[in-house]
């Protein structure tokens, strides 16, 4: 039989003894041993909600199907219990790092529009390597024709040369 408390259905223990084939002493046995905590009435009936039914599915799965004992059952709970808490926490993070990025971003965007010479960073990314790339270049010329010249200066000379066929 199943009774209404503050909107959701609870179900009496021979209702669900009933429903899943199982002796009310099971369920008795599984509240004994922590593996299902129902609700009481004032009258010190148990009353099972739709989430203790979900719980119980699961024991009977693992005991019926798997051939799990009670301990193993258990343990097996507790880790599930903690694997939530540890992906909510997850969940949690994530909704944390993606407010800081997006206010990081709101951040650098207001810095742009305040700044006295409007550029993308992309611009600033391209205009920068080039003329340190040119820079590098001149300097790295003079070292080309020495012996100590290494593979660095060669590579600063070759930047060089493409920065200023670009340019021409």
């Amino acid at each position: 039989m199943a009774t209404k408390r503050s909107g959701k259905a609870y179900y009496m223990i021979s209702a669900v003894a009933a429903k899943y084939d199982i002796h009310p002493q099971t369920l008795r046995l599984y509240e004994r041993e922590g593996l299902l905590k129902p609700s009481r009435t004032e009258g010190n009936t148990r009353l099972y909600s739709e989430e203790d039914l979900d719980q119980l599915e699961t024991i009977l799965s693992l005991t019926r199907e798997l051939g799990v004992n009670l301990a193993g059952v258990e343990v097996i709970l507790n880790m599930r219990r903690k694997m939530e808490r540890m992906q909510q926490e997850v969940n949690e993070f994530m909704a944390y790092v993606k407010k800081e990025l997006a206010r990081g971003l709101d951040d650098w965007e207001q810095r742009l529009s305040t700044a006295m010479v409007k550029s993308s960073p992309t611009d600033l990314v391209r205009s920068g390597a080039a003329g340190a790339a040119g820079a590098a270049g001149a300097a790295g010329a003079g070292n080309a024709s020495s012996a100590s010249a290494g593979a660095d200066d060669e590579d600063e000379i070759d930047i060089a040369s493409t920065a200023s066929k670009r340019s021409s």
